[in-house]
Protein backbone atom coordinates (compact mmCIF):
# COMPACT_ATOMS: atom_id res chain seq x y z
CA UNK A 1 0.00 0.00 0.00
CA UNK A 2 0.93 3.57 -0.80
CA UNK A 3 2.33 5.75 2.15
CA UNK A 4 0.19 8.04 3.23
CA UNK A 5 1.79 11.82 3.64
CA UNK A 6 -0.01 14.61 6.28
CA UNK A 7 1.30 17.98 4.40
CA UNK A 8 -0.05 20.03 8.44
CA UNK A 9 1.68 20.25 11.83
CA UNK A 10 -1.81 20.10 12.96
CA UNK A 11 -1.81 18.26 16.32
CA UNK A 12 -5.50 17.70 15.93
CA UNK A 13 -5.37 16.40 12.82
CA UNK A 14 -2.73 13.66 13.48
CA UNK A 15 -4.18 12.25 16.46
CA UNK A 16 -7.48 11.88 14.11
CA UNK A 17 -5.84 9.53 11.64
CA UNK A 18 -4.06 8.00 14.68
CA UNK A 19 -7.30 7.34 15.81
CA UNK A 20 -8.18 5.38 13.25
CA UNK A 21 -4.95 3.46 13.32
CA UNK A 22 -3.84 5.15 9.81
CA UNK A 23 0.21 4.85 9.45
CA UNK A 24 1.46 7.91 8.04
CA UNK A 25 4.42 10.31 8.08
CA UNK A 26 3.80 14.33 8.60
CA UNK A 27 5.58 17.21 6.06
CA UNK A 28 4.77 20.71 7.33
CA UNK A 29 3.71 22.51 4.60
CA UNK A 30 3.87 26.54 5.32
CA UNK A 31 2.62 28.20 2.65
CA UNK A 32 1.22 31.73 2.68
CA UNK A 33 -2.59 31.10 3.65
CA UNK A 34 -4.11 33.84 0.86
CA UNK A 35 -6.68 33.31 -1.68
CA UNK A 36 -8.18 35.61 -4.29
CA UNK A 37 -11.63 38.13 -2.95
CA UNK A 38 -15.12 36.74 -3.58
CA UNK A 39 -14.78 33.06 -3.07
CA UNK A 40 -17.23 31.10 -1.45
CA UNK A 41 -15.79 29.36 2.14
CA UNK A 42 -15.95 26.13 0.58
CA UNK A 43 -14.19 27.35 -2.59
CA UNK A 44 -11.38 29.02 -0.12
CA UNK A 45 -11.02 25.45 2.10
CA UNK A 46 -10.47 23.46 -1.13
CA UNK A 47 -7.90 26.08 -2.59
CA UNK A 48 -5.89 25.91 0.40
CA UNK A 49 -6.21 22.32 1.35
CA UNK A 50 -5.02 21.31 -2.37
CA UNK A 51 -2.17 23.40 -2.52
CA UNK A 52 -0.96 22.61 0.50
CA UNK A 53 -1.36 19.01 -0.86
CA UNK A 54 0.19 19.77 -4.69
CA UNK A 55 3.17 21.68 -2.41
CA UNK A 56 4.25 18.62 -0.68
CA UNK A 57 3.34 15.86 -3.59
CA UNK A 58 5.77 18.29 -5.82
CA UNK A 59 8.66 17.23 -3.40
CA UNK A 60 7.75 13.25 -3.72
CA UNK A 61 8.13 10.50 -5.54
CA UNK A 62 5.19 8.81 -4.41
CA UNK A 63 2.46 8.82 -1.50
CA UNK A 64 -0.73 9.80 -1.11
CA UNK A 65 -0.33 13.46 0.08
CA UNK A 66 -3.30 14.60 2.53
CA UNK A 67 -3.84 18.37 2.33
CA UNK A 68 -6.42 20.10 4.36
CA UNK A 69 -8.00 23.89 5.73
CA UNK A 70 -10.67 24.95 8.27
CA UNK A 71 -12.14 27.87 8.57
CA UNK A 72 -14.82 28.87 10.48
CA UNK A 73 -18.19 30.97 9.03
CA UNK A 74 -20.39 33.15 10.69
CA UNK A 75 -23.01 35.55 9.23
CA UNK A 76 -20.91 35.63 5.90
CA UNK A 77 -17.24 36.59 7.82
CA UNK A 78 -14.41 33.89 7.54
CA UNK A 79 -13.06 33.41 10.92
CA UNK A 80 -9.59 32.16 10.52
CA UNK A 81 -6.55 31.72 13.63
CA UNK A 82 -6.89 34.54 15.76
CA UNK A 83 -3.56 37.27 14.94
CA UNK A 84 -3.73 37.73 19.23
CA UNK A 85 -5.50 37.01 22.16
CA UNK A 86 -8.04 40.42 21.52
CA UNK A 87 -8.41 38.94 18.29
CA UNK A 88 -9.33 35.68 19.81
CA UNK A 89 -11.86 37.34 22.46
CA UNK A 90 -13.74 39.25 19.42
CA UNK A 91 -14.34 36.44 17.54
CA UNK A 92 -15.95 34.76 20.77
CA UNK A 93 -17.85 37.41 21.40
CA UNK A 94 -19.47 37.35 17.72
CA UNK A 95 -19.97 33.56 17.49
CA UNK A 96 -21.65 33.42 21.57
CA UNK A 97 -25.26 32.78 21.45
CA UNK A 98 -25.33 31.80 18.00
CA UNK A 99 -24.92 29.17 14.70
CA UNK A 100 -21.80 29.33 12.92
CA UNK A 101 -20.47 27.09 10.40
CA UNK A 102 -17.63 25.02 9.64
CA UNK A 103 -15.77 24.25 6.82
CA UNK A 104 -13.22 22.02 5.80
CA UNK A 105 -11.46 20.91 2.78
CA UNK A 106 -9.69 17.93 2.40
CA UNK A 107 -7.39 17.07 -0.86
CA UNK A 108 -5.46 13.88 -1.79
CA UNK A 109 -2.78 13.90 -4.29
CA UNK A 110 -1.29 10.76 -5.50
CA UNK A 111 2.47 12.33 -5.94
CA UNK A 112 3.16 9.28 -8.01
CA UNK A 113 0.41 10.05 -10.80
CA UNK A 114 -0.21 13.51 -9.69
CA UNK A 115 -4.12 12.00 -9.43
CA UNK A 116 -5.78 14.83 -7.35
CA UNK A 117 -9.12 14.59 -5.67
CA UNK A 118 -10.80 17.83 -4.05
CA UNK A 119 -13.56 18.35 -1.14
CA UNK A 120 -15.19 20.04 1.36
CA UNK A 121 -17.32 19.37 4.65
CA UNK A 122 -19.94 21.69 6.23
CA UNK A 123 -20.81 21.61 9.74
CA UNK A 124 -23.00 24.08 11.54
CA UNK A 125 -22.22 24.68 15.16
CA UNK A 126 -24.53 26.65 18.25
CA UNK A 127 -22.71 28.41 20.78
CA UNK A 128 -24.44 28.92 24.31
CA UNK A 129 -24.12 32.28 25.14
CA UNK A 130 -21.29 33.37 27.07
CA UNK A 131 -20.13 36.14 28.72
CA UNK A 132 -16.97 38.58 28.66
CA UNK A 133 -15.36 36.71 31.30
CA UNK A 134 -15.81 33.57 30.07
CA UNK A 135 -14.45 34.22 27.11
CA UNK A 136 -11.39 35.94 28.59
CA UNK A 137 -11.04 33.09 31.31
CA UNK A 138 -10.71 30.83 28.04
CA UNK A 139 -8.50 32.80 25.84
CA UNK A 140 -5.89 33.02 28.93
CA UNK A 141 -5.16 29.34 28.36
CA UNK A 142 -3.90 30.07 25.10
CA UNK A 143 -6.48 26.66 23.15
CA UNK A 144 -7.84 29.19 20.95
CA UNK A 145 -4.18 30.75 19.70
CA UNK A 146 -3.94 28.17 16.49
CA UNK A 147 -7.54 27.57 15.82
CA UNK A 148 -9.74 28.70 13.27
CA UNK A 149 -12.82 30.97 15.18
CA UNK A 150 -11.01 30.46 18.02
CA UNK A 151 -11.94 27.35 19.81
CA UNK A 152 -11.54 23.66 20.20
CA UNK A 153 -14.18 21.58 20.27
CA UNK A 154 -12.29 18.91 21.68
CA UNK A 155 -11.04 20.72 24.40
CA UNK A 156 -12.42 23.14 26.80
CA UNK A 157 -14.04 25.10 23.93
CA UNK A 158 -16.31 22.17 23.73
CA UNK A 159 -18.20 23.58 26.63
CA UNK A 160 -19.04 26.42 24.66
CA UNK A 161 -21.24 24.20 21.94
CA UNK A 162 -25.26 23.32 22.43
CA UNK A 163 -25.32 21.61 19.19
CA UNK A 164 -23.05 20.38 16.58
CA UNK A 165 -25.36 19.61 13.13
CA UNK A 166 -23.22 17.65 11.08
CA UNK A 167 -19.78 15.78 11.21
CA UNK A 168 -17.67 16.50 14.52
CA UNK A 169 -14.44 15.29 12.71
CA UNK A 170 -14.93 18.45 10.92
CA UNK A 171 -14.82 20.60 13.26
CA UNK A 172 -11.92 19.45 15.07
CA UNK A 173 -10.39 19.89 11.64
CA UNK A 174 -10.34 16.55 8.86
CA UNK A 175 -14.27 14.73 7.99
CA UNK A 176 -12.77 11.75 8.91
CA UNK A 177 -15.68 9.72 6.87
CA UNK A 178 -15.66 11.77 3.86
CA UNK A 179 -11.71 11.24 3.73
CA UNK A 180 -12.05 7.65 4.37
CA UNK A 181 -14.42 7.66 1.02
CA UNK A 182 -12.00 9.81 -1.04
CA UNK A 183 -9.13 7.41 -0.06
CA UNK A 184 -10.76 4.37 -1.30
CA UNK A 185 -10.68 6.25 -4.65
CA UNK A 186 -6.99 5.42 -4.58
CA UNK A 187 -7.42 2.29 -3.49
CA UNK A 188 -6.51 3.18 0.38
CA UNK A 189 -9.09 0.99 2.68
CA UNK A 190 -9.07 2.01 5.86
CA UNK A 191 -10.67 -1.36 7.09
Amino acid sequence: MKEIILASSSPRRSALLEQIGLNFRVIVCDLEEHTPPGLQPFEVVERLAARKAMFVADRLTEGIVIGADTVVVWRGQLLGKPSCEQDAVEMLKRLQGSAHEVFTGVALVDAGNNKVEVSHEKTRVIFRPLDEEEIRRYVSTGEPSDKAGSYGAQGIGAIFIERIEGSYTNIVGLPMSKLSLMLKKFGYDIL
